[in-house]
């Protein structure tokens, strides 16, 4: 043992250069993305098609200022205008997410949040302008069978269902919109007045605080300094230095864009005889990682932190939702009951009507004046979203805008109809409402999967309890293969399209699919935490060998321990699946590399070495000491793109934890 220590230890430096110069990917495709980026912002330029660029301040405001004015409030119009809005939106928070904190100011992250705030909020005044000028010709959508108005109107963004009581006749106080499924059934005192009861469903969600809408992949936190003070043998570093980058790389790692490791230099392009140009090399990337280290404690995101207080002085509430535990599904449904606006009356040729000032205005119940007393209920039905998935009975809650949270008191007799995929239930009052669904219900996972299928091409499969998710890579893009849930396909408008990795993640989570772990996820899922230094670094080299090895889950890695992580891996030339006979285990925890003796069926774990094998330093090396010369060539001659790309989803499943 003590021979295959110093062996390791004299190759050490050398193998340490050579993966340096592999791990130089991860730097091209940060270079590309921010090259990517730039050019992406010229060409909006050059098209001049009239859509703003939602980074320029001046802009976006002039596109909400021109639509502000425009006093057209046709619903179908606004319904367009939606959709070219919501995507200024999803660009903004693509941009929270996808720039490396070095590459955006303070004022900039703040200047994108109020914009995507505001967008959100004149989205929803436009809402209510155009309801209300639908309600003003409430006749022209007569129903015959009951004289009262009944509309649904819908897009692939939002759902309208409007209802207006033209009659004002108790028998027909309930009513269920048949395009769309949703129905209610009102008190009679509402039967008899002057109301419209609108459902409106925006299968996005503006209503939750910012900070969920645009959360980035998690840092790998560490409660105990000592997991991240690992003492490189690297002669080309000093111990402080060593000390420090260490403890710089799960902080970068917040920034997702942490893509080389604590004891990267330059010296992998310079003469490894030249060892002072190799310290110098080495305190220049030490203090660009500082600069960047430094922004990244400056941009603070100042929802996240208000989020934060908020939460800690509400948390004795059990009726408040947790949104660290769960999350709404498939968007929120605005439910008001509105008081009818002056009808247009037909004089000759002539349109008239009344104009009122106030503009849409919501009816109270229960009424102000009577708040002793008790009201009946309203009873509310909704039809639950083909294109989510709800893997448990979802969570009924209603908005409250003075706290800011979600609330579960208020609402009542929930009855959950799986067959018909719907949810009835009573509220005291007319909220806001969503649906939510337990945010690790498909954590821990049971097994994952990660092989090549070609050139630059790969499956990463995730099998959790309720269902088997299978996502192909190819090149810097992926897309969703399948989800299987009870040996059926779901969510099948979802499969086939190439997206990047952070797209594909907010799809999946939008649509219930949630194999992403958060920054407080260990907080709700049983897991044992690994040392970040074992679990990035990987994450890294699974991700640079993936061209020509496969790699899967083993029952081993929880025994373990936190400090090294274990998995089972095989050389994989072809596009099958691989054979049970050809996995081996290896062990490693960032800094030394090892076959295990042991199989996957044996009875207990053991860190004995493989026979005629040896320690190294990298995984890469100790992978190396068995592979072919064509899976190795493989290796090195795959694209930046790719490997960052299955690095991105590595660090976003955490399967190495989470399973």
């Amino acid at each position: 043992m003590e021979n295959l220590k110093a062996r390791d230890q004299e190759r050490r430096e050398s193998e340490l250069a050579e993966l340096h110069s592999l791990e130089q990917k991860f730097l091209s495709a940060q270079q590309w993305k921010t090259d990517h980026r730039a050019c992406a912002k010229w060409e909006h330029y050059l098209r001049c098609d009239g859509s703003p660029d939602p980074t320029v301040l001046q802009e976006i405001n002039t596109f909400m200022s021109l639509w502000r004015e425009d006093q057209n409030e046709d619903i179908q119009l606004v319904m367009q205008k939606g959709e070219q809005v919501l995507n200024l939106i999803e660009k903004l928070q693509f941009l929270l997410l996808d720039t490396p904190p070095n590459e955006i100011t303070e004022k900039e992250t703040v200047q994108y949040q109020e914009s995507i705030l505001e967008l959100q909020n004149l989205l929803h005044q436009k809402y209510n302008g155009a309801t209300e000028h639908l309600l003003k010709t409430a006749n022209m959508y007569e129903d015959s069978e009951t004289g009262n108005m009944q509309a649904v109107i819908k897009d692939k963004n939002v759902t309208f269902c409007i209802w207006a009581n033209l009659k004002k006749k108790v028998r027909f106080k309930n009513h269920m919109f048949c395009d769309a499924q949703h129905g209610f059934d009102l008190p009679k005192s509402l039967a008899v007045s002057s109301v419209a009861v609108r459902i409106l469903h925006t299968h996005y969600d503006h209503v939750s605080p910012l900070w969920l809408q645009c959360q980035s992949v998690p840092k790998l936190e560490v409660s105990d300094s000592k997991d991240l003070i690992q003492h490189s043998k690297d002669s080309v570093e000093e111990p402080e230095e060593e000390t420090k980058n260490a403890r710089e790389e799960p902080a970068m790692l917040a920034a997702e864009e942490m893509c080389f490791d604590g004891r990267k230099s330059a010296s992998s392009f310079k003469d490894n005889s030249n060892s002072v140009a190799d310290v110098n090399e080495t305190e220049e990337e030490t203090e660009k990682k500082s600069e960047i280290l430094d922004m990244l404690s400056k941009v603070q995101d100042p929802l996240m932190q208000e989020k934060t207080n908020e939460k800690e002085e509400v948390i004795t509430d059990e009726n408040v939702v947790d949104l660290q535990q769960f999350v709404p599904v498939g968007g929120v449904y605005h439910i008001d009951a509105l008081k009818l606006p002056p009808q247009v009356k037909q004089i000759k040729d002539w349109s008239m009507v009344e104009l009122l000032a106030v503009g849409l205005e919501a009816y109270p119940y229960p009424p102000e004046e009577a708040e002793d007393t008790t009201h009946p209920p309203i009873r509310i039905t909704l039809r639950l979203s083909d294109s989510v998935m709800y893997f448990e009975d979802p969570v009924v809650a209603r908005w409250d805008p003075a706290g800011q949270h979600w609330r579960t008191d208020g609402i009542s007799n929930i009855t959950y109809e799986t067959q018909e995929k719907s949810v009835t239930f009573e509220m005291d009052a007319f909220y806001t409402v969503a649906l939510l669904q337990a945010a690790h219900c498909n954590m821990p996972y049971r097994a994952w999967e990660l092989r090549p299928t070609g050139v630059d091409e790969a499956l990463l499969i995730v099998t959790t309890v309720f269902a088997t998710v299978q996502i192909q890579i190819k090149d810097n893009q992926c897309r969703l293969s399948s989800v299987v849930v009870e040996e059926k396909d779901v969510l099948s408008h979802l499969t086939g399209k190439w997206t990047s990795p952070l797209d594909l993640r907010a799809v999946l989570k939008k649509a219930g699919v949630n194999i992403f772990p958060g920054e407080h996820s260990h907080k709700y899922v049983a897991v044992d935490k690994k040392a970040p230094l074992a679990e990035v670094k990987a994450y890294q080299e699974m991700a640079l060998v993936t061209p020509a090895f496969a790699f899967a889950w083993s029952k081993w890695n929880l025994e373990a321990g936190q400090e090294q992580v274990v998995f089972k891996v095989s050389e994989h030339l072809k596009t099958d699946s691989v054979k049970d006979e050809d996995w081996s285990l290896y062990m490693f925890n960032g800094e030394k590399a090892q076959k295990l003796k042991i199989t996957e069926t044996s009875e207990a774990f053991s860190e004995e070495l493989e026979d005629d094998s040896e320690f190294h330093s990298t995984l890469y090396h100790m992978l190396k000491d068995f592979a072919s010369k064509e899976a190795i060539d493989k290796v090195g001659a795959a694209s930046f793109l790719f490997s960052d790309a299955v690095y991105q989803l590595l660090l976003a499943t955490r399967v190495l934890t989470y399973s």
